[in-house]
């Protein structure tokens, strides 16, 4: 069985990680990033450099002129479209990685995280209470340790599985089984590919528990709403969408209603519908 320590190490090793991502966050996170900068760092991944050119000429974003150059599709797309985008090129590759486990299709993973991101920024968006990006990136990337546990542990899962019939939750399930459970993978993945601190904490606390620090109630809160809304939309789902306790308290504390996550639905299947061009149902999914 291999340890927490072996699963990570794992994973880490793998050449697709997202970690050019938290740099690029940092550089759009300051009031004026030069364009200039913006264009070397996306330069530095020739995948993102390319679909950035390739969005900015879209039918949504092209002007008048073709943008021939990243800095040219940077200054078209505007720093918000241009995180989503660099988001979705880079995680989505590792993403990608074909495992077994949950019981996914191909692009499942993927497409399940996207949801969840575009669910975690449409209600901050809705309660103000968070900053609409950083709620997009926790949502992206706070369960990515599925991923390493999967690729790793895979002869495990049908003791997971089995204890599940038990009435527990599928993470109890894995630490009971494995010793320890995806979210403690994930927050050490992010921690070592230095994601911003709530990232680690959001993903370290999932689902969130009263340990979490008050500064990080509210954005952990606004991505536990978003794994509900998204296993309500079953886009990507693997077999422990439903085995997790909702904490109904702390989304109403956080004024995220019932009546909130009904009425954000129809926008988070609106536009994660246009950024996964289709394959919302089913597909391989490529940034």
């Amino acid at each position: 069985m291999p340890t927490l320590d072996e699963v990570c190490a794992k994973a880490l090793a793998l050449p697709c990680s997202p970690a050019l991502l938290p740099r690029l966050i940092t550089l759009l996170s300051q009031p004026h990033a030069d364009i200039e900068d913006l264009a070397k760092l996306i330069q530095m991944d020739p995948v993102l450099a390319s679909a950035t050119v390739r969005m900015a000429n879209s039918v949504f974003f092209g002007g008048e002129t073709v943008a021939e150059t990243v800095e040219q599709a940077v200054m078209r797309l505007g720093a918000k479209e241009l995180y989503r985008l660099a988001a979705l090129s880079m995680a989505s590759r590792w993403m990608a990685i074909e495992v077994v486990g949950y019981r996914w299709e191909a692009g499942d993973f993927c497409r399940a995280s996207l949801v969840k991101a575009v669910a975690a920024e449409a209600l901050a968006q809705r309660t103000g209470g968070v900053d609409p990006a950083l709620a997009y990136t926790c949502g992206l990337v706070h369960e990515i340790g599925k991923l390493a546990v999967a690729f790793s542990c895979a002869d495990s899962f049908a003791g997971v599985r089995a204890r599940c019939t038990e009435g527990v939750t599928w993470l109890e399930a894995e630490s009971a089984e494995l010793g320890f459970n995806h979210a403690a993978v994930s927050a050490r993945l992010l921690a070592e590919w230095r994601f911003p601190e709530a990232c680690v904490v959001v993903a370290a606390n999932n689902p969130p528990t009263v340990a979490i620090p008050p500064e990080y109630r509210a954005l952990a809160a606004h991505v536990h709403a978003a794994d509900h809304l998204a296993a309500a939309l079953g886009a990507g789902q693997g077999e422990d969408a439903f085995l997790f306790k909702l904490d109904q308290g702390l989304l109403t504390e956080q004024g995220i209603t019932g009546e909130m996550i009904e009425v954000t639905l129809p926008t988070v299947l609106e536009r994660a519908t246009r950024l996964l061009s289709g394959k919302l149902n089913g597909g391989k999914i490529e940034f």
